[in-house]
């Protein structure tokens, strides 16, 4: 089970989480999880490349491993770069030390200001903990978590595409996203394997849908 948008009970729990941007803005920001993903990701980037767009990039620690020139191309196409774990961790199931940790050892390769959870799910003793290590940090240098001085954004969204979802058409995946984006809306798909099908149909048509649309397209 999953909800295509995000709820408003959901943002009022996680307040220091970020769910969307700017409402007054025609802007919205499409990010991609669980890559570097061969041929996946390689076609994002083709398809934003061929939209004139800017994307963000979640990656995981161990693809970025397998994978380093695909996530070279990802960084030398100018996209933005979130931590998305060393190995798809999910908060909720996994002791604090071990999750800050592998966060930890994906940053050693993304060197970002940006995270998200895997899943969306995280505890509010993680999110304590890890902000406490971002502010404890005196320099670059001293640690292996690199930050902007705006210190580490865990980065939500209020649009889930649902293209990981087998059994979701991708039709249906492609109206969850234009039915429920507006200004500022953060929207999830994934550069994987299992999404490709439904990504591979619904990126496009997004793009030109909200091209048409007015809609510019950022990054975190």
């Amino acid at each position: 089970m999953y909800l295509v948008k995000s709820p408003l009970l959901l943002k009022w729990f996680y307040p220091s989480l970020t769910w969307n941007k700017s409402r007054s803005e025609k802007i919205v920001y499409l990010t991609f999880d669980d890559g570097p993903i061969p041929n996946v990701t390689d076609f994002v980037l083709n398809t934003l490349k061929s939209f004139d767009v800017k994307a963000t990039f979640f990656c995981i620690g161990d693809n970025i491993s397998k994978h380093p020139m695909v996530f070279e191309r990802v960084k030398n196409e100018g996209h933005a770069i979130g931590n998305h774990t060393f190995n798809h961790l999910k908060g909720w199931k996994t002791d604090d030390e071990t999750y800050i940790q592998n966060i930890l050892k994906c940053q050693q390769l993304t060197q970002t200001n940006l995270f998200r959870p895997p899943y969306g799910r995280i505890k509010k003793s993680q999110i304590k903990s890890l902000k406490s290590k971002v502010k404890s940090l005196k320099s670059y240098r001293d640690s292996e978590l690199r930050t902007n001085d705006s210190g580490l954004e865990i980065i939500m969204w209020d649009v889930l595409s649902g293209d990981f979802d087998l059994n979701l058409s991708p039709e249906k995946c492609y109206q969850n996203v234009i039915k429920n984006t507006q200004n500022g809306s953060i929207v999830v798909f994934h550069d994987s394997l299992k999404a490709f099908d439904r990504l591979h149909y619904t990126l496009p048509k997004v793009l030109k849908y909200l091209s048409e649309k007015g809609y510019q397209f950022g990054t975190l």
